[in-house]
């Protein structure tokens, strides 16, 4: 009687341990009396089991399933940058004649625009031409109003080319139409004074002469430069900058606000002290945050030479010996565990190696799912 009740136990026993075990796997999609029938089409390298959850589930997990595929993508390439004006669009002011400075109109950094006065002058070369173009304008106005019989036609030709003379070399010196059309006048004339006005829409960059002071033809005193496109002058080591092309496209980082650039230059020597090579950019300055002589993060985008596997940094979590893996969707609600090879980094994507084409990767939820592993105690290795 003793032996039978303890056989009865014992069996009664093995049944309660048995059975709950053999039901919870059963709802995590686990067949242990033949697990080769469970994952028939799974890859041959993959050796875990899969893990069940229901649409509910993976709704408040926000679990996202996207198909492997091959692309190219973007590498960051840093290099520090400089703003400098636009050499195309900028303007230099400067007498074209040995003058005196009379009169300032701007400051350093002043907007202008087109047509504003910069600054008065007075020369005595300029008086020179002004009162030669008042009588030659005068002459050729009385010559072209006299009747034909009464002036010879070299007489005529005489008036004419004196006119023209005087007025190209007032046009040379500087002055611009309003100020010839004065002089024609002769109404309130300062014979040897003129002034410089703005050509372009702009800011002064440079401001390098002061009143009462005497400057020399060709002489800088402003500088002005429309900001709307700047030049960004980046220093890369000689290896990186042979990725660089004219078609290469970048960022310009200038206190947390990012602009798109591209590169228009490249220079052709190497800087024998640094060993850099500068690359030229022109960024869109809409905002007229950005000013010339300000440092800046230039980040290059480079293409991948070939396309690649990527994956979110969300996809991507860690197993129990430390190496990284993601999670594959091979049937409806059920998700395994694949060790992969982590990469290259470009910006939010990482390059992974290790799982073939056309595979359905976790890209979001992969957290909840490493979870819902970790509770059922799986093995979750790729051996």
């Amino acid at each position: 009687m003793f032996k039978f009740t303890t056989a009865v136990v014992s069996a009664l026993a093995v049944t309660l341990m048995c059975g709950p075990f053999k039901i919870a796997n059963a709802a995590q999609g686990h067949n242990h009396e033949n697990p080769q029938t469970e994952h028939s089409d799974s890859s041959e390298h993959n050796d875990s089991q899969a893990v069940t959850l229901n649409q509910l589930q993976q709704q408040l997990a926000k679990v996202k399933v996207v198909t492997l595929k091959p692309e190219f993508l973007l590498q960051r390439l840093y290099a520090p940058g400089e703003l400098k004006e636009n050499g195309y669009t900028s303007y230099i002011v400067s007498p074209r004649t040995d003058s005196v400075i009379m009169t300032r109109h701007v400051a350093l950094g002043e907007k202008v625009k087109k047509g504003d006065k910069l600054v008065t002058l007075f020369s005595e070369s300029m008086a020179e031409a002004q009162a030669d173009y008042m009588v030659a304008h005068s002459e050729w106005l009385r010559v072209k109003n006299m009747r034909q019989q009464t002036l010879s036609e070299s007489e005529r030709v005489i008036a004419k080319t004196r006119y023209l003379a005087s007025l190209g070399k007032l046009t040379a010196l500087g002055l611009n139409d309003n100020a010839i059309s004065a002089l024609a006048t002769q109404n309130e004339i300062k014979l040897g004074q003129y002034t410089l006005y703005a050509q372009i829409n702009g800011v002064v960059l440079q401001d390098e002469f002061a009143q009462g002071q005497r400057v020399e033809t060709g002489q800088t005193l402003l500088l002005l430069a429309n900001e709307q496109n700047l030049w960004v002058e980046a220093r890369l080591s000689a290896n990186d900058s042979e990725h660089i092309s004219a078609q290469s496209t970048a960022i310009v980082e200038f206190q947390y606000h990012a602009y798109d650039a591209q590169v228009i230059q490249e220079s052709h020597t190497i800087d024998p002290l640094t060993r850099t090579r500068t690359v030229r950019l022109v960024v869109n300055n809409k905002d007229d945050r950005l000013h010339a002589g300000m440092f800046v993060n230039v980040y290059f985008n480079l293409p991948t030479e070939q396309p690649i596997l990527a994956v979110p940094e969300t996809a991507l979590v860690r197993s129990e010996d430390g190496d990284w893996q993601v999670f594959i969707s091979q049937e409806q609600n059920q998700f395994t565990a694949y060790e992969v090879e982590r990469g290259r980094r470009f910006g939010e994507l990482v390059e992974i190696k290790g799982l073939p084409l056309g595979t359905q990767v976790v890209t979001q939820g992969a957290f909840f799912i490493a979870s819902e592993f970790a509770k059922s105690n799986f093995d979750i290795h790729n051996h």
